[in-house]
């Protein structure tokens, strides 16, 4: 009699799932901090792009060698000019936008992300391309204001993300008061995140969105809207044993945004099937269901960009693929975007794949957080392990601008991933 074959738990109970989610965290943030030296003026976005892909296809062939289970890239190589708000990656083929160059001063976004098992992570850093206004290792004025706002934004946002009540402390009684507070609301959300960008003149990104994580899922069935545009609006709240692809995005205009002209080059499978007529629609497809699954895929990653071009129009038009329209800033001003790929576990939040702490001495501007609240947020651990590492910080002025809070407890919470391996 045939043994029955035991179902695999992919939840974060297992220990194994976040083994892998962190193994693809550790590539992604390796491969970004390498991407990121490559990004200097005159160097042409396509080219950064193939470099990042390779860099990625090359780490991830060093893990989990001779194991029969899937992995690669979960997504592309993007890099994203000043005033872009998605991720953007040109085409080879395609002269005008394959021959676009970096210039100084650019607020590039970085994006990128692997993928173990179908256990994915993404990131995305902003950075700036040296210049003469920033040639002293300094950056002032509206970059310094973008880049602080982004970067505080995204630690509040973190620290809203812990379901209420887990990281209480005090008597039991006190613990089972803050167990009882209703979650943010996200309207709440917004709100508050607003308050950290308006102190520094800027304005969250019209309708971005976080995302629940799961296994060859990306786009799950719970997202967070900021700032929501027409039409849309969130669903359901963060809980314990969830992955999150948390975003923030700001902006130095108003945070509307427009559809870019640009050639939509970044694609997705979805989970619906269709009668393609074409041979080049047939053959991509099954080119990118080898290759990537149900993650992102640029046109510029497959094996023929020029029949790719041809055959993804009847895939998108019949709903095989999802296209990803290139969006930018609708008053064409520079636009700050973080993505981390963070676990709520039992402990609090971990940050899977996140960006570098930026020197947040190096910014300088006039413009601070002074919202009590605010600031009161800030100083919270994100996990029960960190709570009692930024304590000596927590002894200096009351009213200290924020960013000496946030560098506090951005040091604790680069021992995250440590910390929680035992977590579940």
């Amino acid at each position: 009699m045939a043994e029955e074959k035991q179902e695999i738990d992919y939840s974060l109970a297992n220990p194994d799932t976040l083994t892998k989610y962190k193994t693809a965290a550790q590539i992604s943030e390796k491969v970004l901090a390498a991407v990121s030296r490559l990004c200097i003026a005159d160097e042409k976005i396509v080219t950064i792009c193939e470099k990042g892909d390779k860099l990625l296809d090359e780490e991830i062939s060093k893990v989990y060698r001779g194991k029969k289970i899937t992995k690669g890239i979960s997504h592309p190589t993007t890099v994203s000019p000043s005033s872009f708000v998605t991720p953007y990656t040109p085409l080879t083929i395609d002269e005008a936008e394959a021959n676009v160059q970096l210039k100084p001063g650019d607020v590039i976004k970085i994006q990128l992300g692997a993928q173990i098992d179908g256990f994915g992570s993404i990131v995305c850093d902003t950075i700036i391309i040296p210049g003469e206004s920033n040639s002293n290792d300094e950056i002032t004025g509206r970059q310094a204001d973008l880049t602080l706002a982004t970067y505080y934004a995204n630690e509040l946002l973190l620290r809203l993300m812990i379901p209420r009540g887990l990281l209480a402390t005090g008597t039991d009684e006190e613990k089972a008061k803050a167990a009882k507070e209703k979650p943010y609301t996200q309207t709440q959300i917004t709100a508050l995140l607003e308050k950290v960008v308006k102190s520094y003149n800027c304005n969250l990104v019209e309708s971005t969105t976080s995302w629940l994580f799961g296994r060859n899922e990306i786009e799950g069935t719970k997202k967070i809207v900021l700032a929501p545009g027409d039409g849309s609006k969130g669903e359901g709240v963060p809980e314990i044993g969830e992955v999150w692809g948390v975003e923030m995005g700001v902006s130095l205009g108003s945070g509307k945004v427009k559809t870019l002209e640009n050639r939509p080059t970044l694609h997705r499978r979805t989970a619906l099937t269709y009668g393609l007529k074409r041979p080049s629609s047939r053959k991509i497809l099954s080119e990118v269901v080898k290759k990537f699954g149900t993650f992102p895929f640029s046109l510029r990653q497959l094996e023929d960009e020029r029949e790719a071009r041809v055959g993804v129009v009847e895939c998108v038009r019949g709903g095989v693929f999802r296209q990803y329209e290139v969006v930018g800033d609708k008053d064409n001003e520079a636009v700050g975007r973080l993505l981390t790929t963070i676990a709520i576990t039992k402990n609090g939040l971990t940050k899977l794949g996140a960006a570098p702490t930026p020197d947040l001495s190096k910014f300088k501007t006039d413009n601070k957080i002074t919202d009590e609240e605010i600031l009161k947020i800030l100083e919270q651990p994100t996990n029960k392990n960190s709570g009692n590492k930024p304590k000596s910080k927590k002894k200096k002025k009351a009213k200290k601008p924020a960013a000496a809070v946030a560098s506090a407890t951005a040091a604790a919470d680069e021992d995250d991933e440590d910390d929680d391996d035992d977590d579940e």
